[in-house]
């Protein structure tokens, strides 16, 4: 068990990259306004969206927050080991207004609605139909996601824009092109991939990043502290995989879904599998690109 002796708060702040990176920036980002409390989370709606079906979409911890104390500076790869899940989550469930669960095809406006017509080439007016429903509801059948409603949800528009960038990855062409590594974190599409010159190392996946008063820090970062089995010491859960690059904002696992209503505290999220094979292309000092803005916060 390592000690962690020095502790800072992060606020949601957001810093312009500069036209080249240059030198490494220090290993932390400093306080800024240290006594400033984030805002609360916003209260839920009227009919607020559920997993659609019982039993699913479970959150991977009550707290996904990023550890908000400095690890040491020393390396080190010891710690309290973090058990791997039994089973990777495998069933992408969306999340539906309660009103909606049990029906055959919603004729209610999804959250993401007008992203997922526009990536399923409906027209993107943003407001549901009996043709959108029919055609987003052949979608989540083909990408098996469940239930099969036709609602235009977080997982659903998830699904759909990784799919999109497989096929064209950066077409804002956002990622820079570097003769070293380079994280890319596109909170717009909350996608994320690496790559050196002009190859991919680490092929696009889905990430989660901050919510509203959480934000994950855009800009330049550099990957200064790495440690396998992290756990927080501020809320006592695991932070399989930890990758820091910006104060107590790190890369790393959840087991649960990443596609949820809402947004991490600051931390990127991966899948656990995702965070695995990361953990083994990314290096101490390996840079990272951060731009966007999380949809909806």
């Amino acid at each position: 068990m390592f000690v962690l002796t020095a502790s800072l708060v992060l606020g949601p702040i957001a810093l312009a990259a500069p036209p080249d990176p240059g030198a490494a920036p220090p290993r932390a980002a400093p306080p800024e306004h240290p006594t400033r409390a984030a805002p609360p989370d916003p209260l839920p709606a009227e009919d607020p969206l559920v997993p659609g079906v019982v039993g699913g979409g479970r959150a991977e911890y009550p707290m996904d927050t990023p550890d908000q104390v400095l690890p040491p500076l020393r390396e080190d790869e010891g710690g309290v080991a973090v058990p791997e899940p039994e089973t990777e989550v495998d069933e992408l469930v969306e999340y539906l207004p309660r009103s909606a669960v049990g029906t055959a095809c919603t004729a209610k406006t999804g959250t993401h609605q007008r992203r997922v017509e526009r990536l399923l080439g409906l027209r993107a007016d943003g407001k549901q139909s009996a043709a959108d429903c029919r055609a987003i509801r052949a979608f989540q059948v083909r990408e098996k996601i469940k239930p099969a409603v036709g609602y235009a949800g977080p997982v659903t528009w998830a699904r759909a824009e990784l799919l999109a960038a497989r096929k064209n990855l950066d077409p804002g062409r956002r990622c820079p092109v570097k003769t070293y590594a380079v994280a890319c974190v596109d909170l717009d599409r909350q996608l994320m991939w690496v790559r050196k010159g002009k190859k991919v190392t680490y092929p696009v996946v889905n990430m989660r990043s901050g919510r509203p008063g959480y934000a994950t820090r855009t800009g330049w970062h550099t990957v200064y502290w790495r440690h396998k089995d992290h756990w927080s010491s501020i809320y006592g859960t695991p932070m399989p995989y930890a990758q820091f690059f910006s104060g107590g904002q790190t890369f790393h696992a959840v087991y649960g879904q990443l596609a949820t209503p809402g947004g991490s505290r600051g931390c990127v999220n991966l899948s656990n599998a995702d965070a695995r094979k990361l953990w083994g292309v990314l290096r101490k000092g390996d840079r990272v690109y951060i731009w966007g803005k999380r949809p909806g916060g």
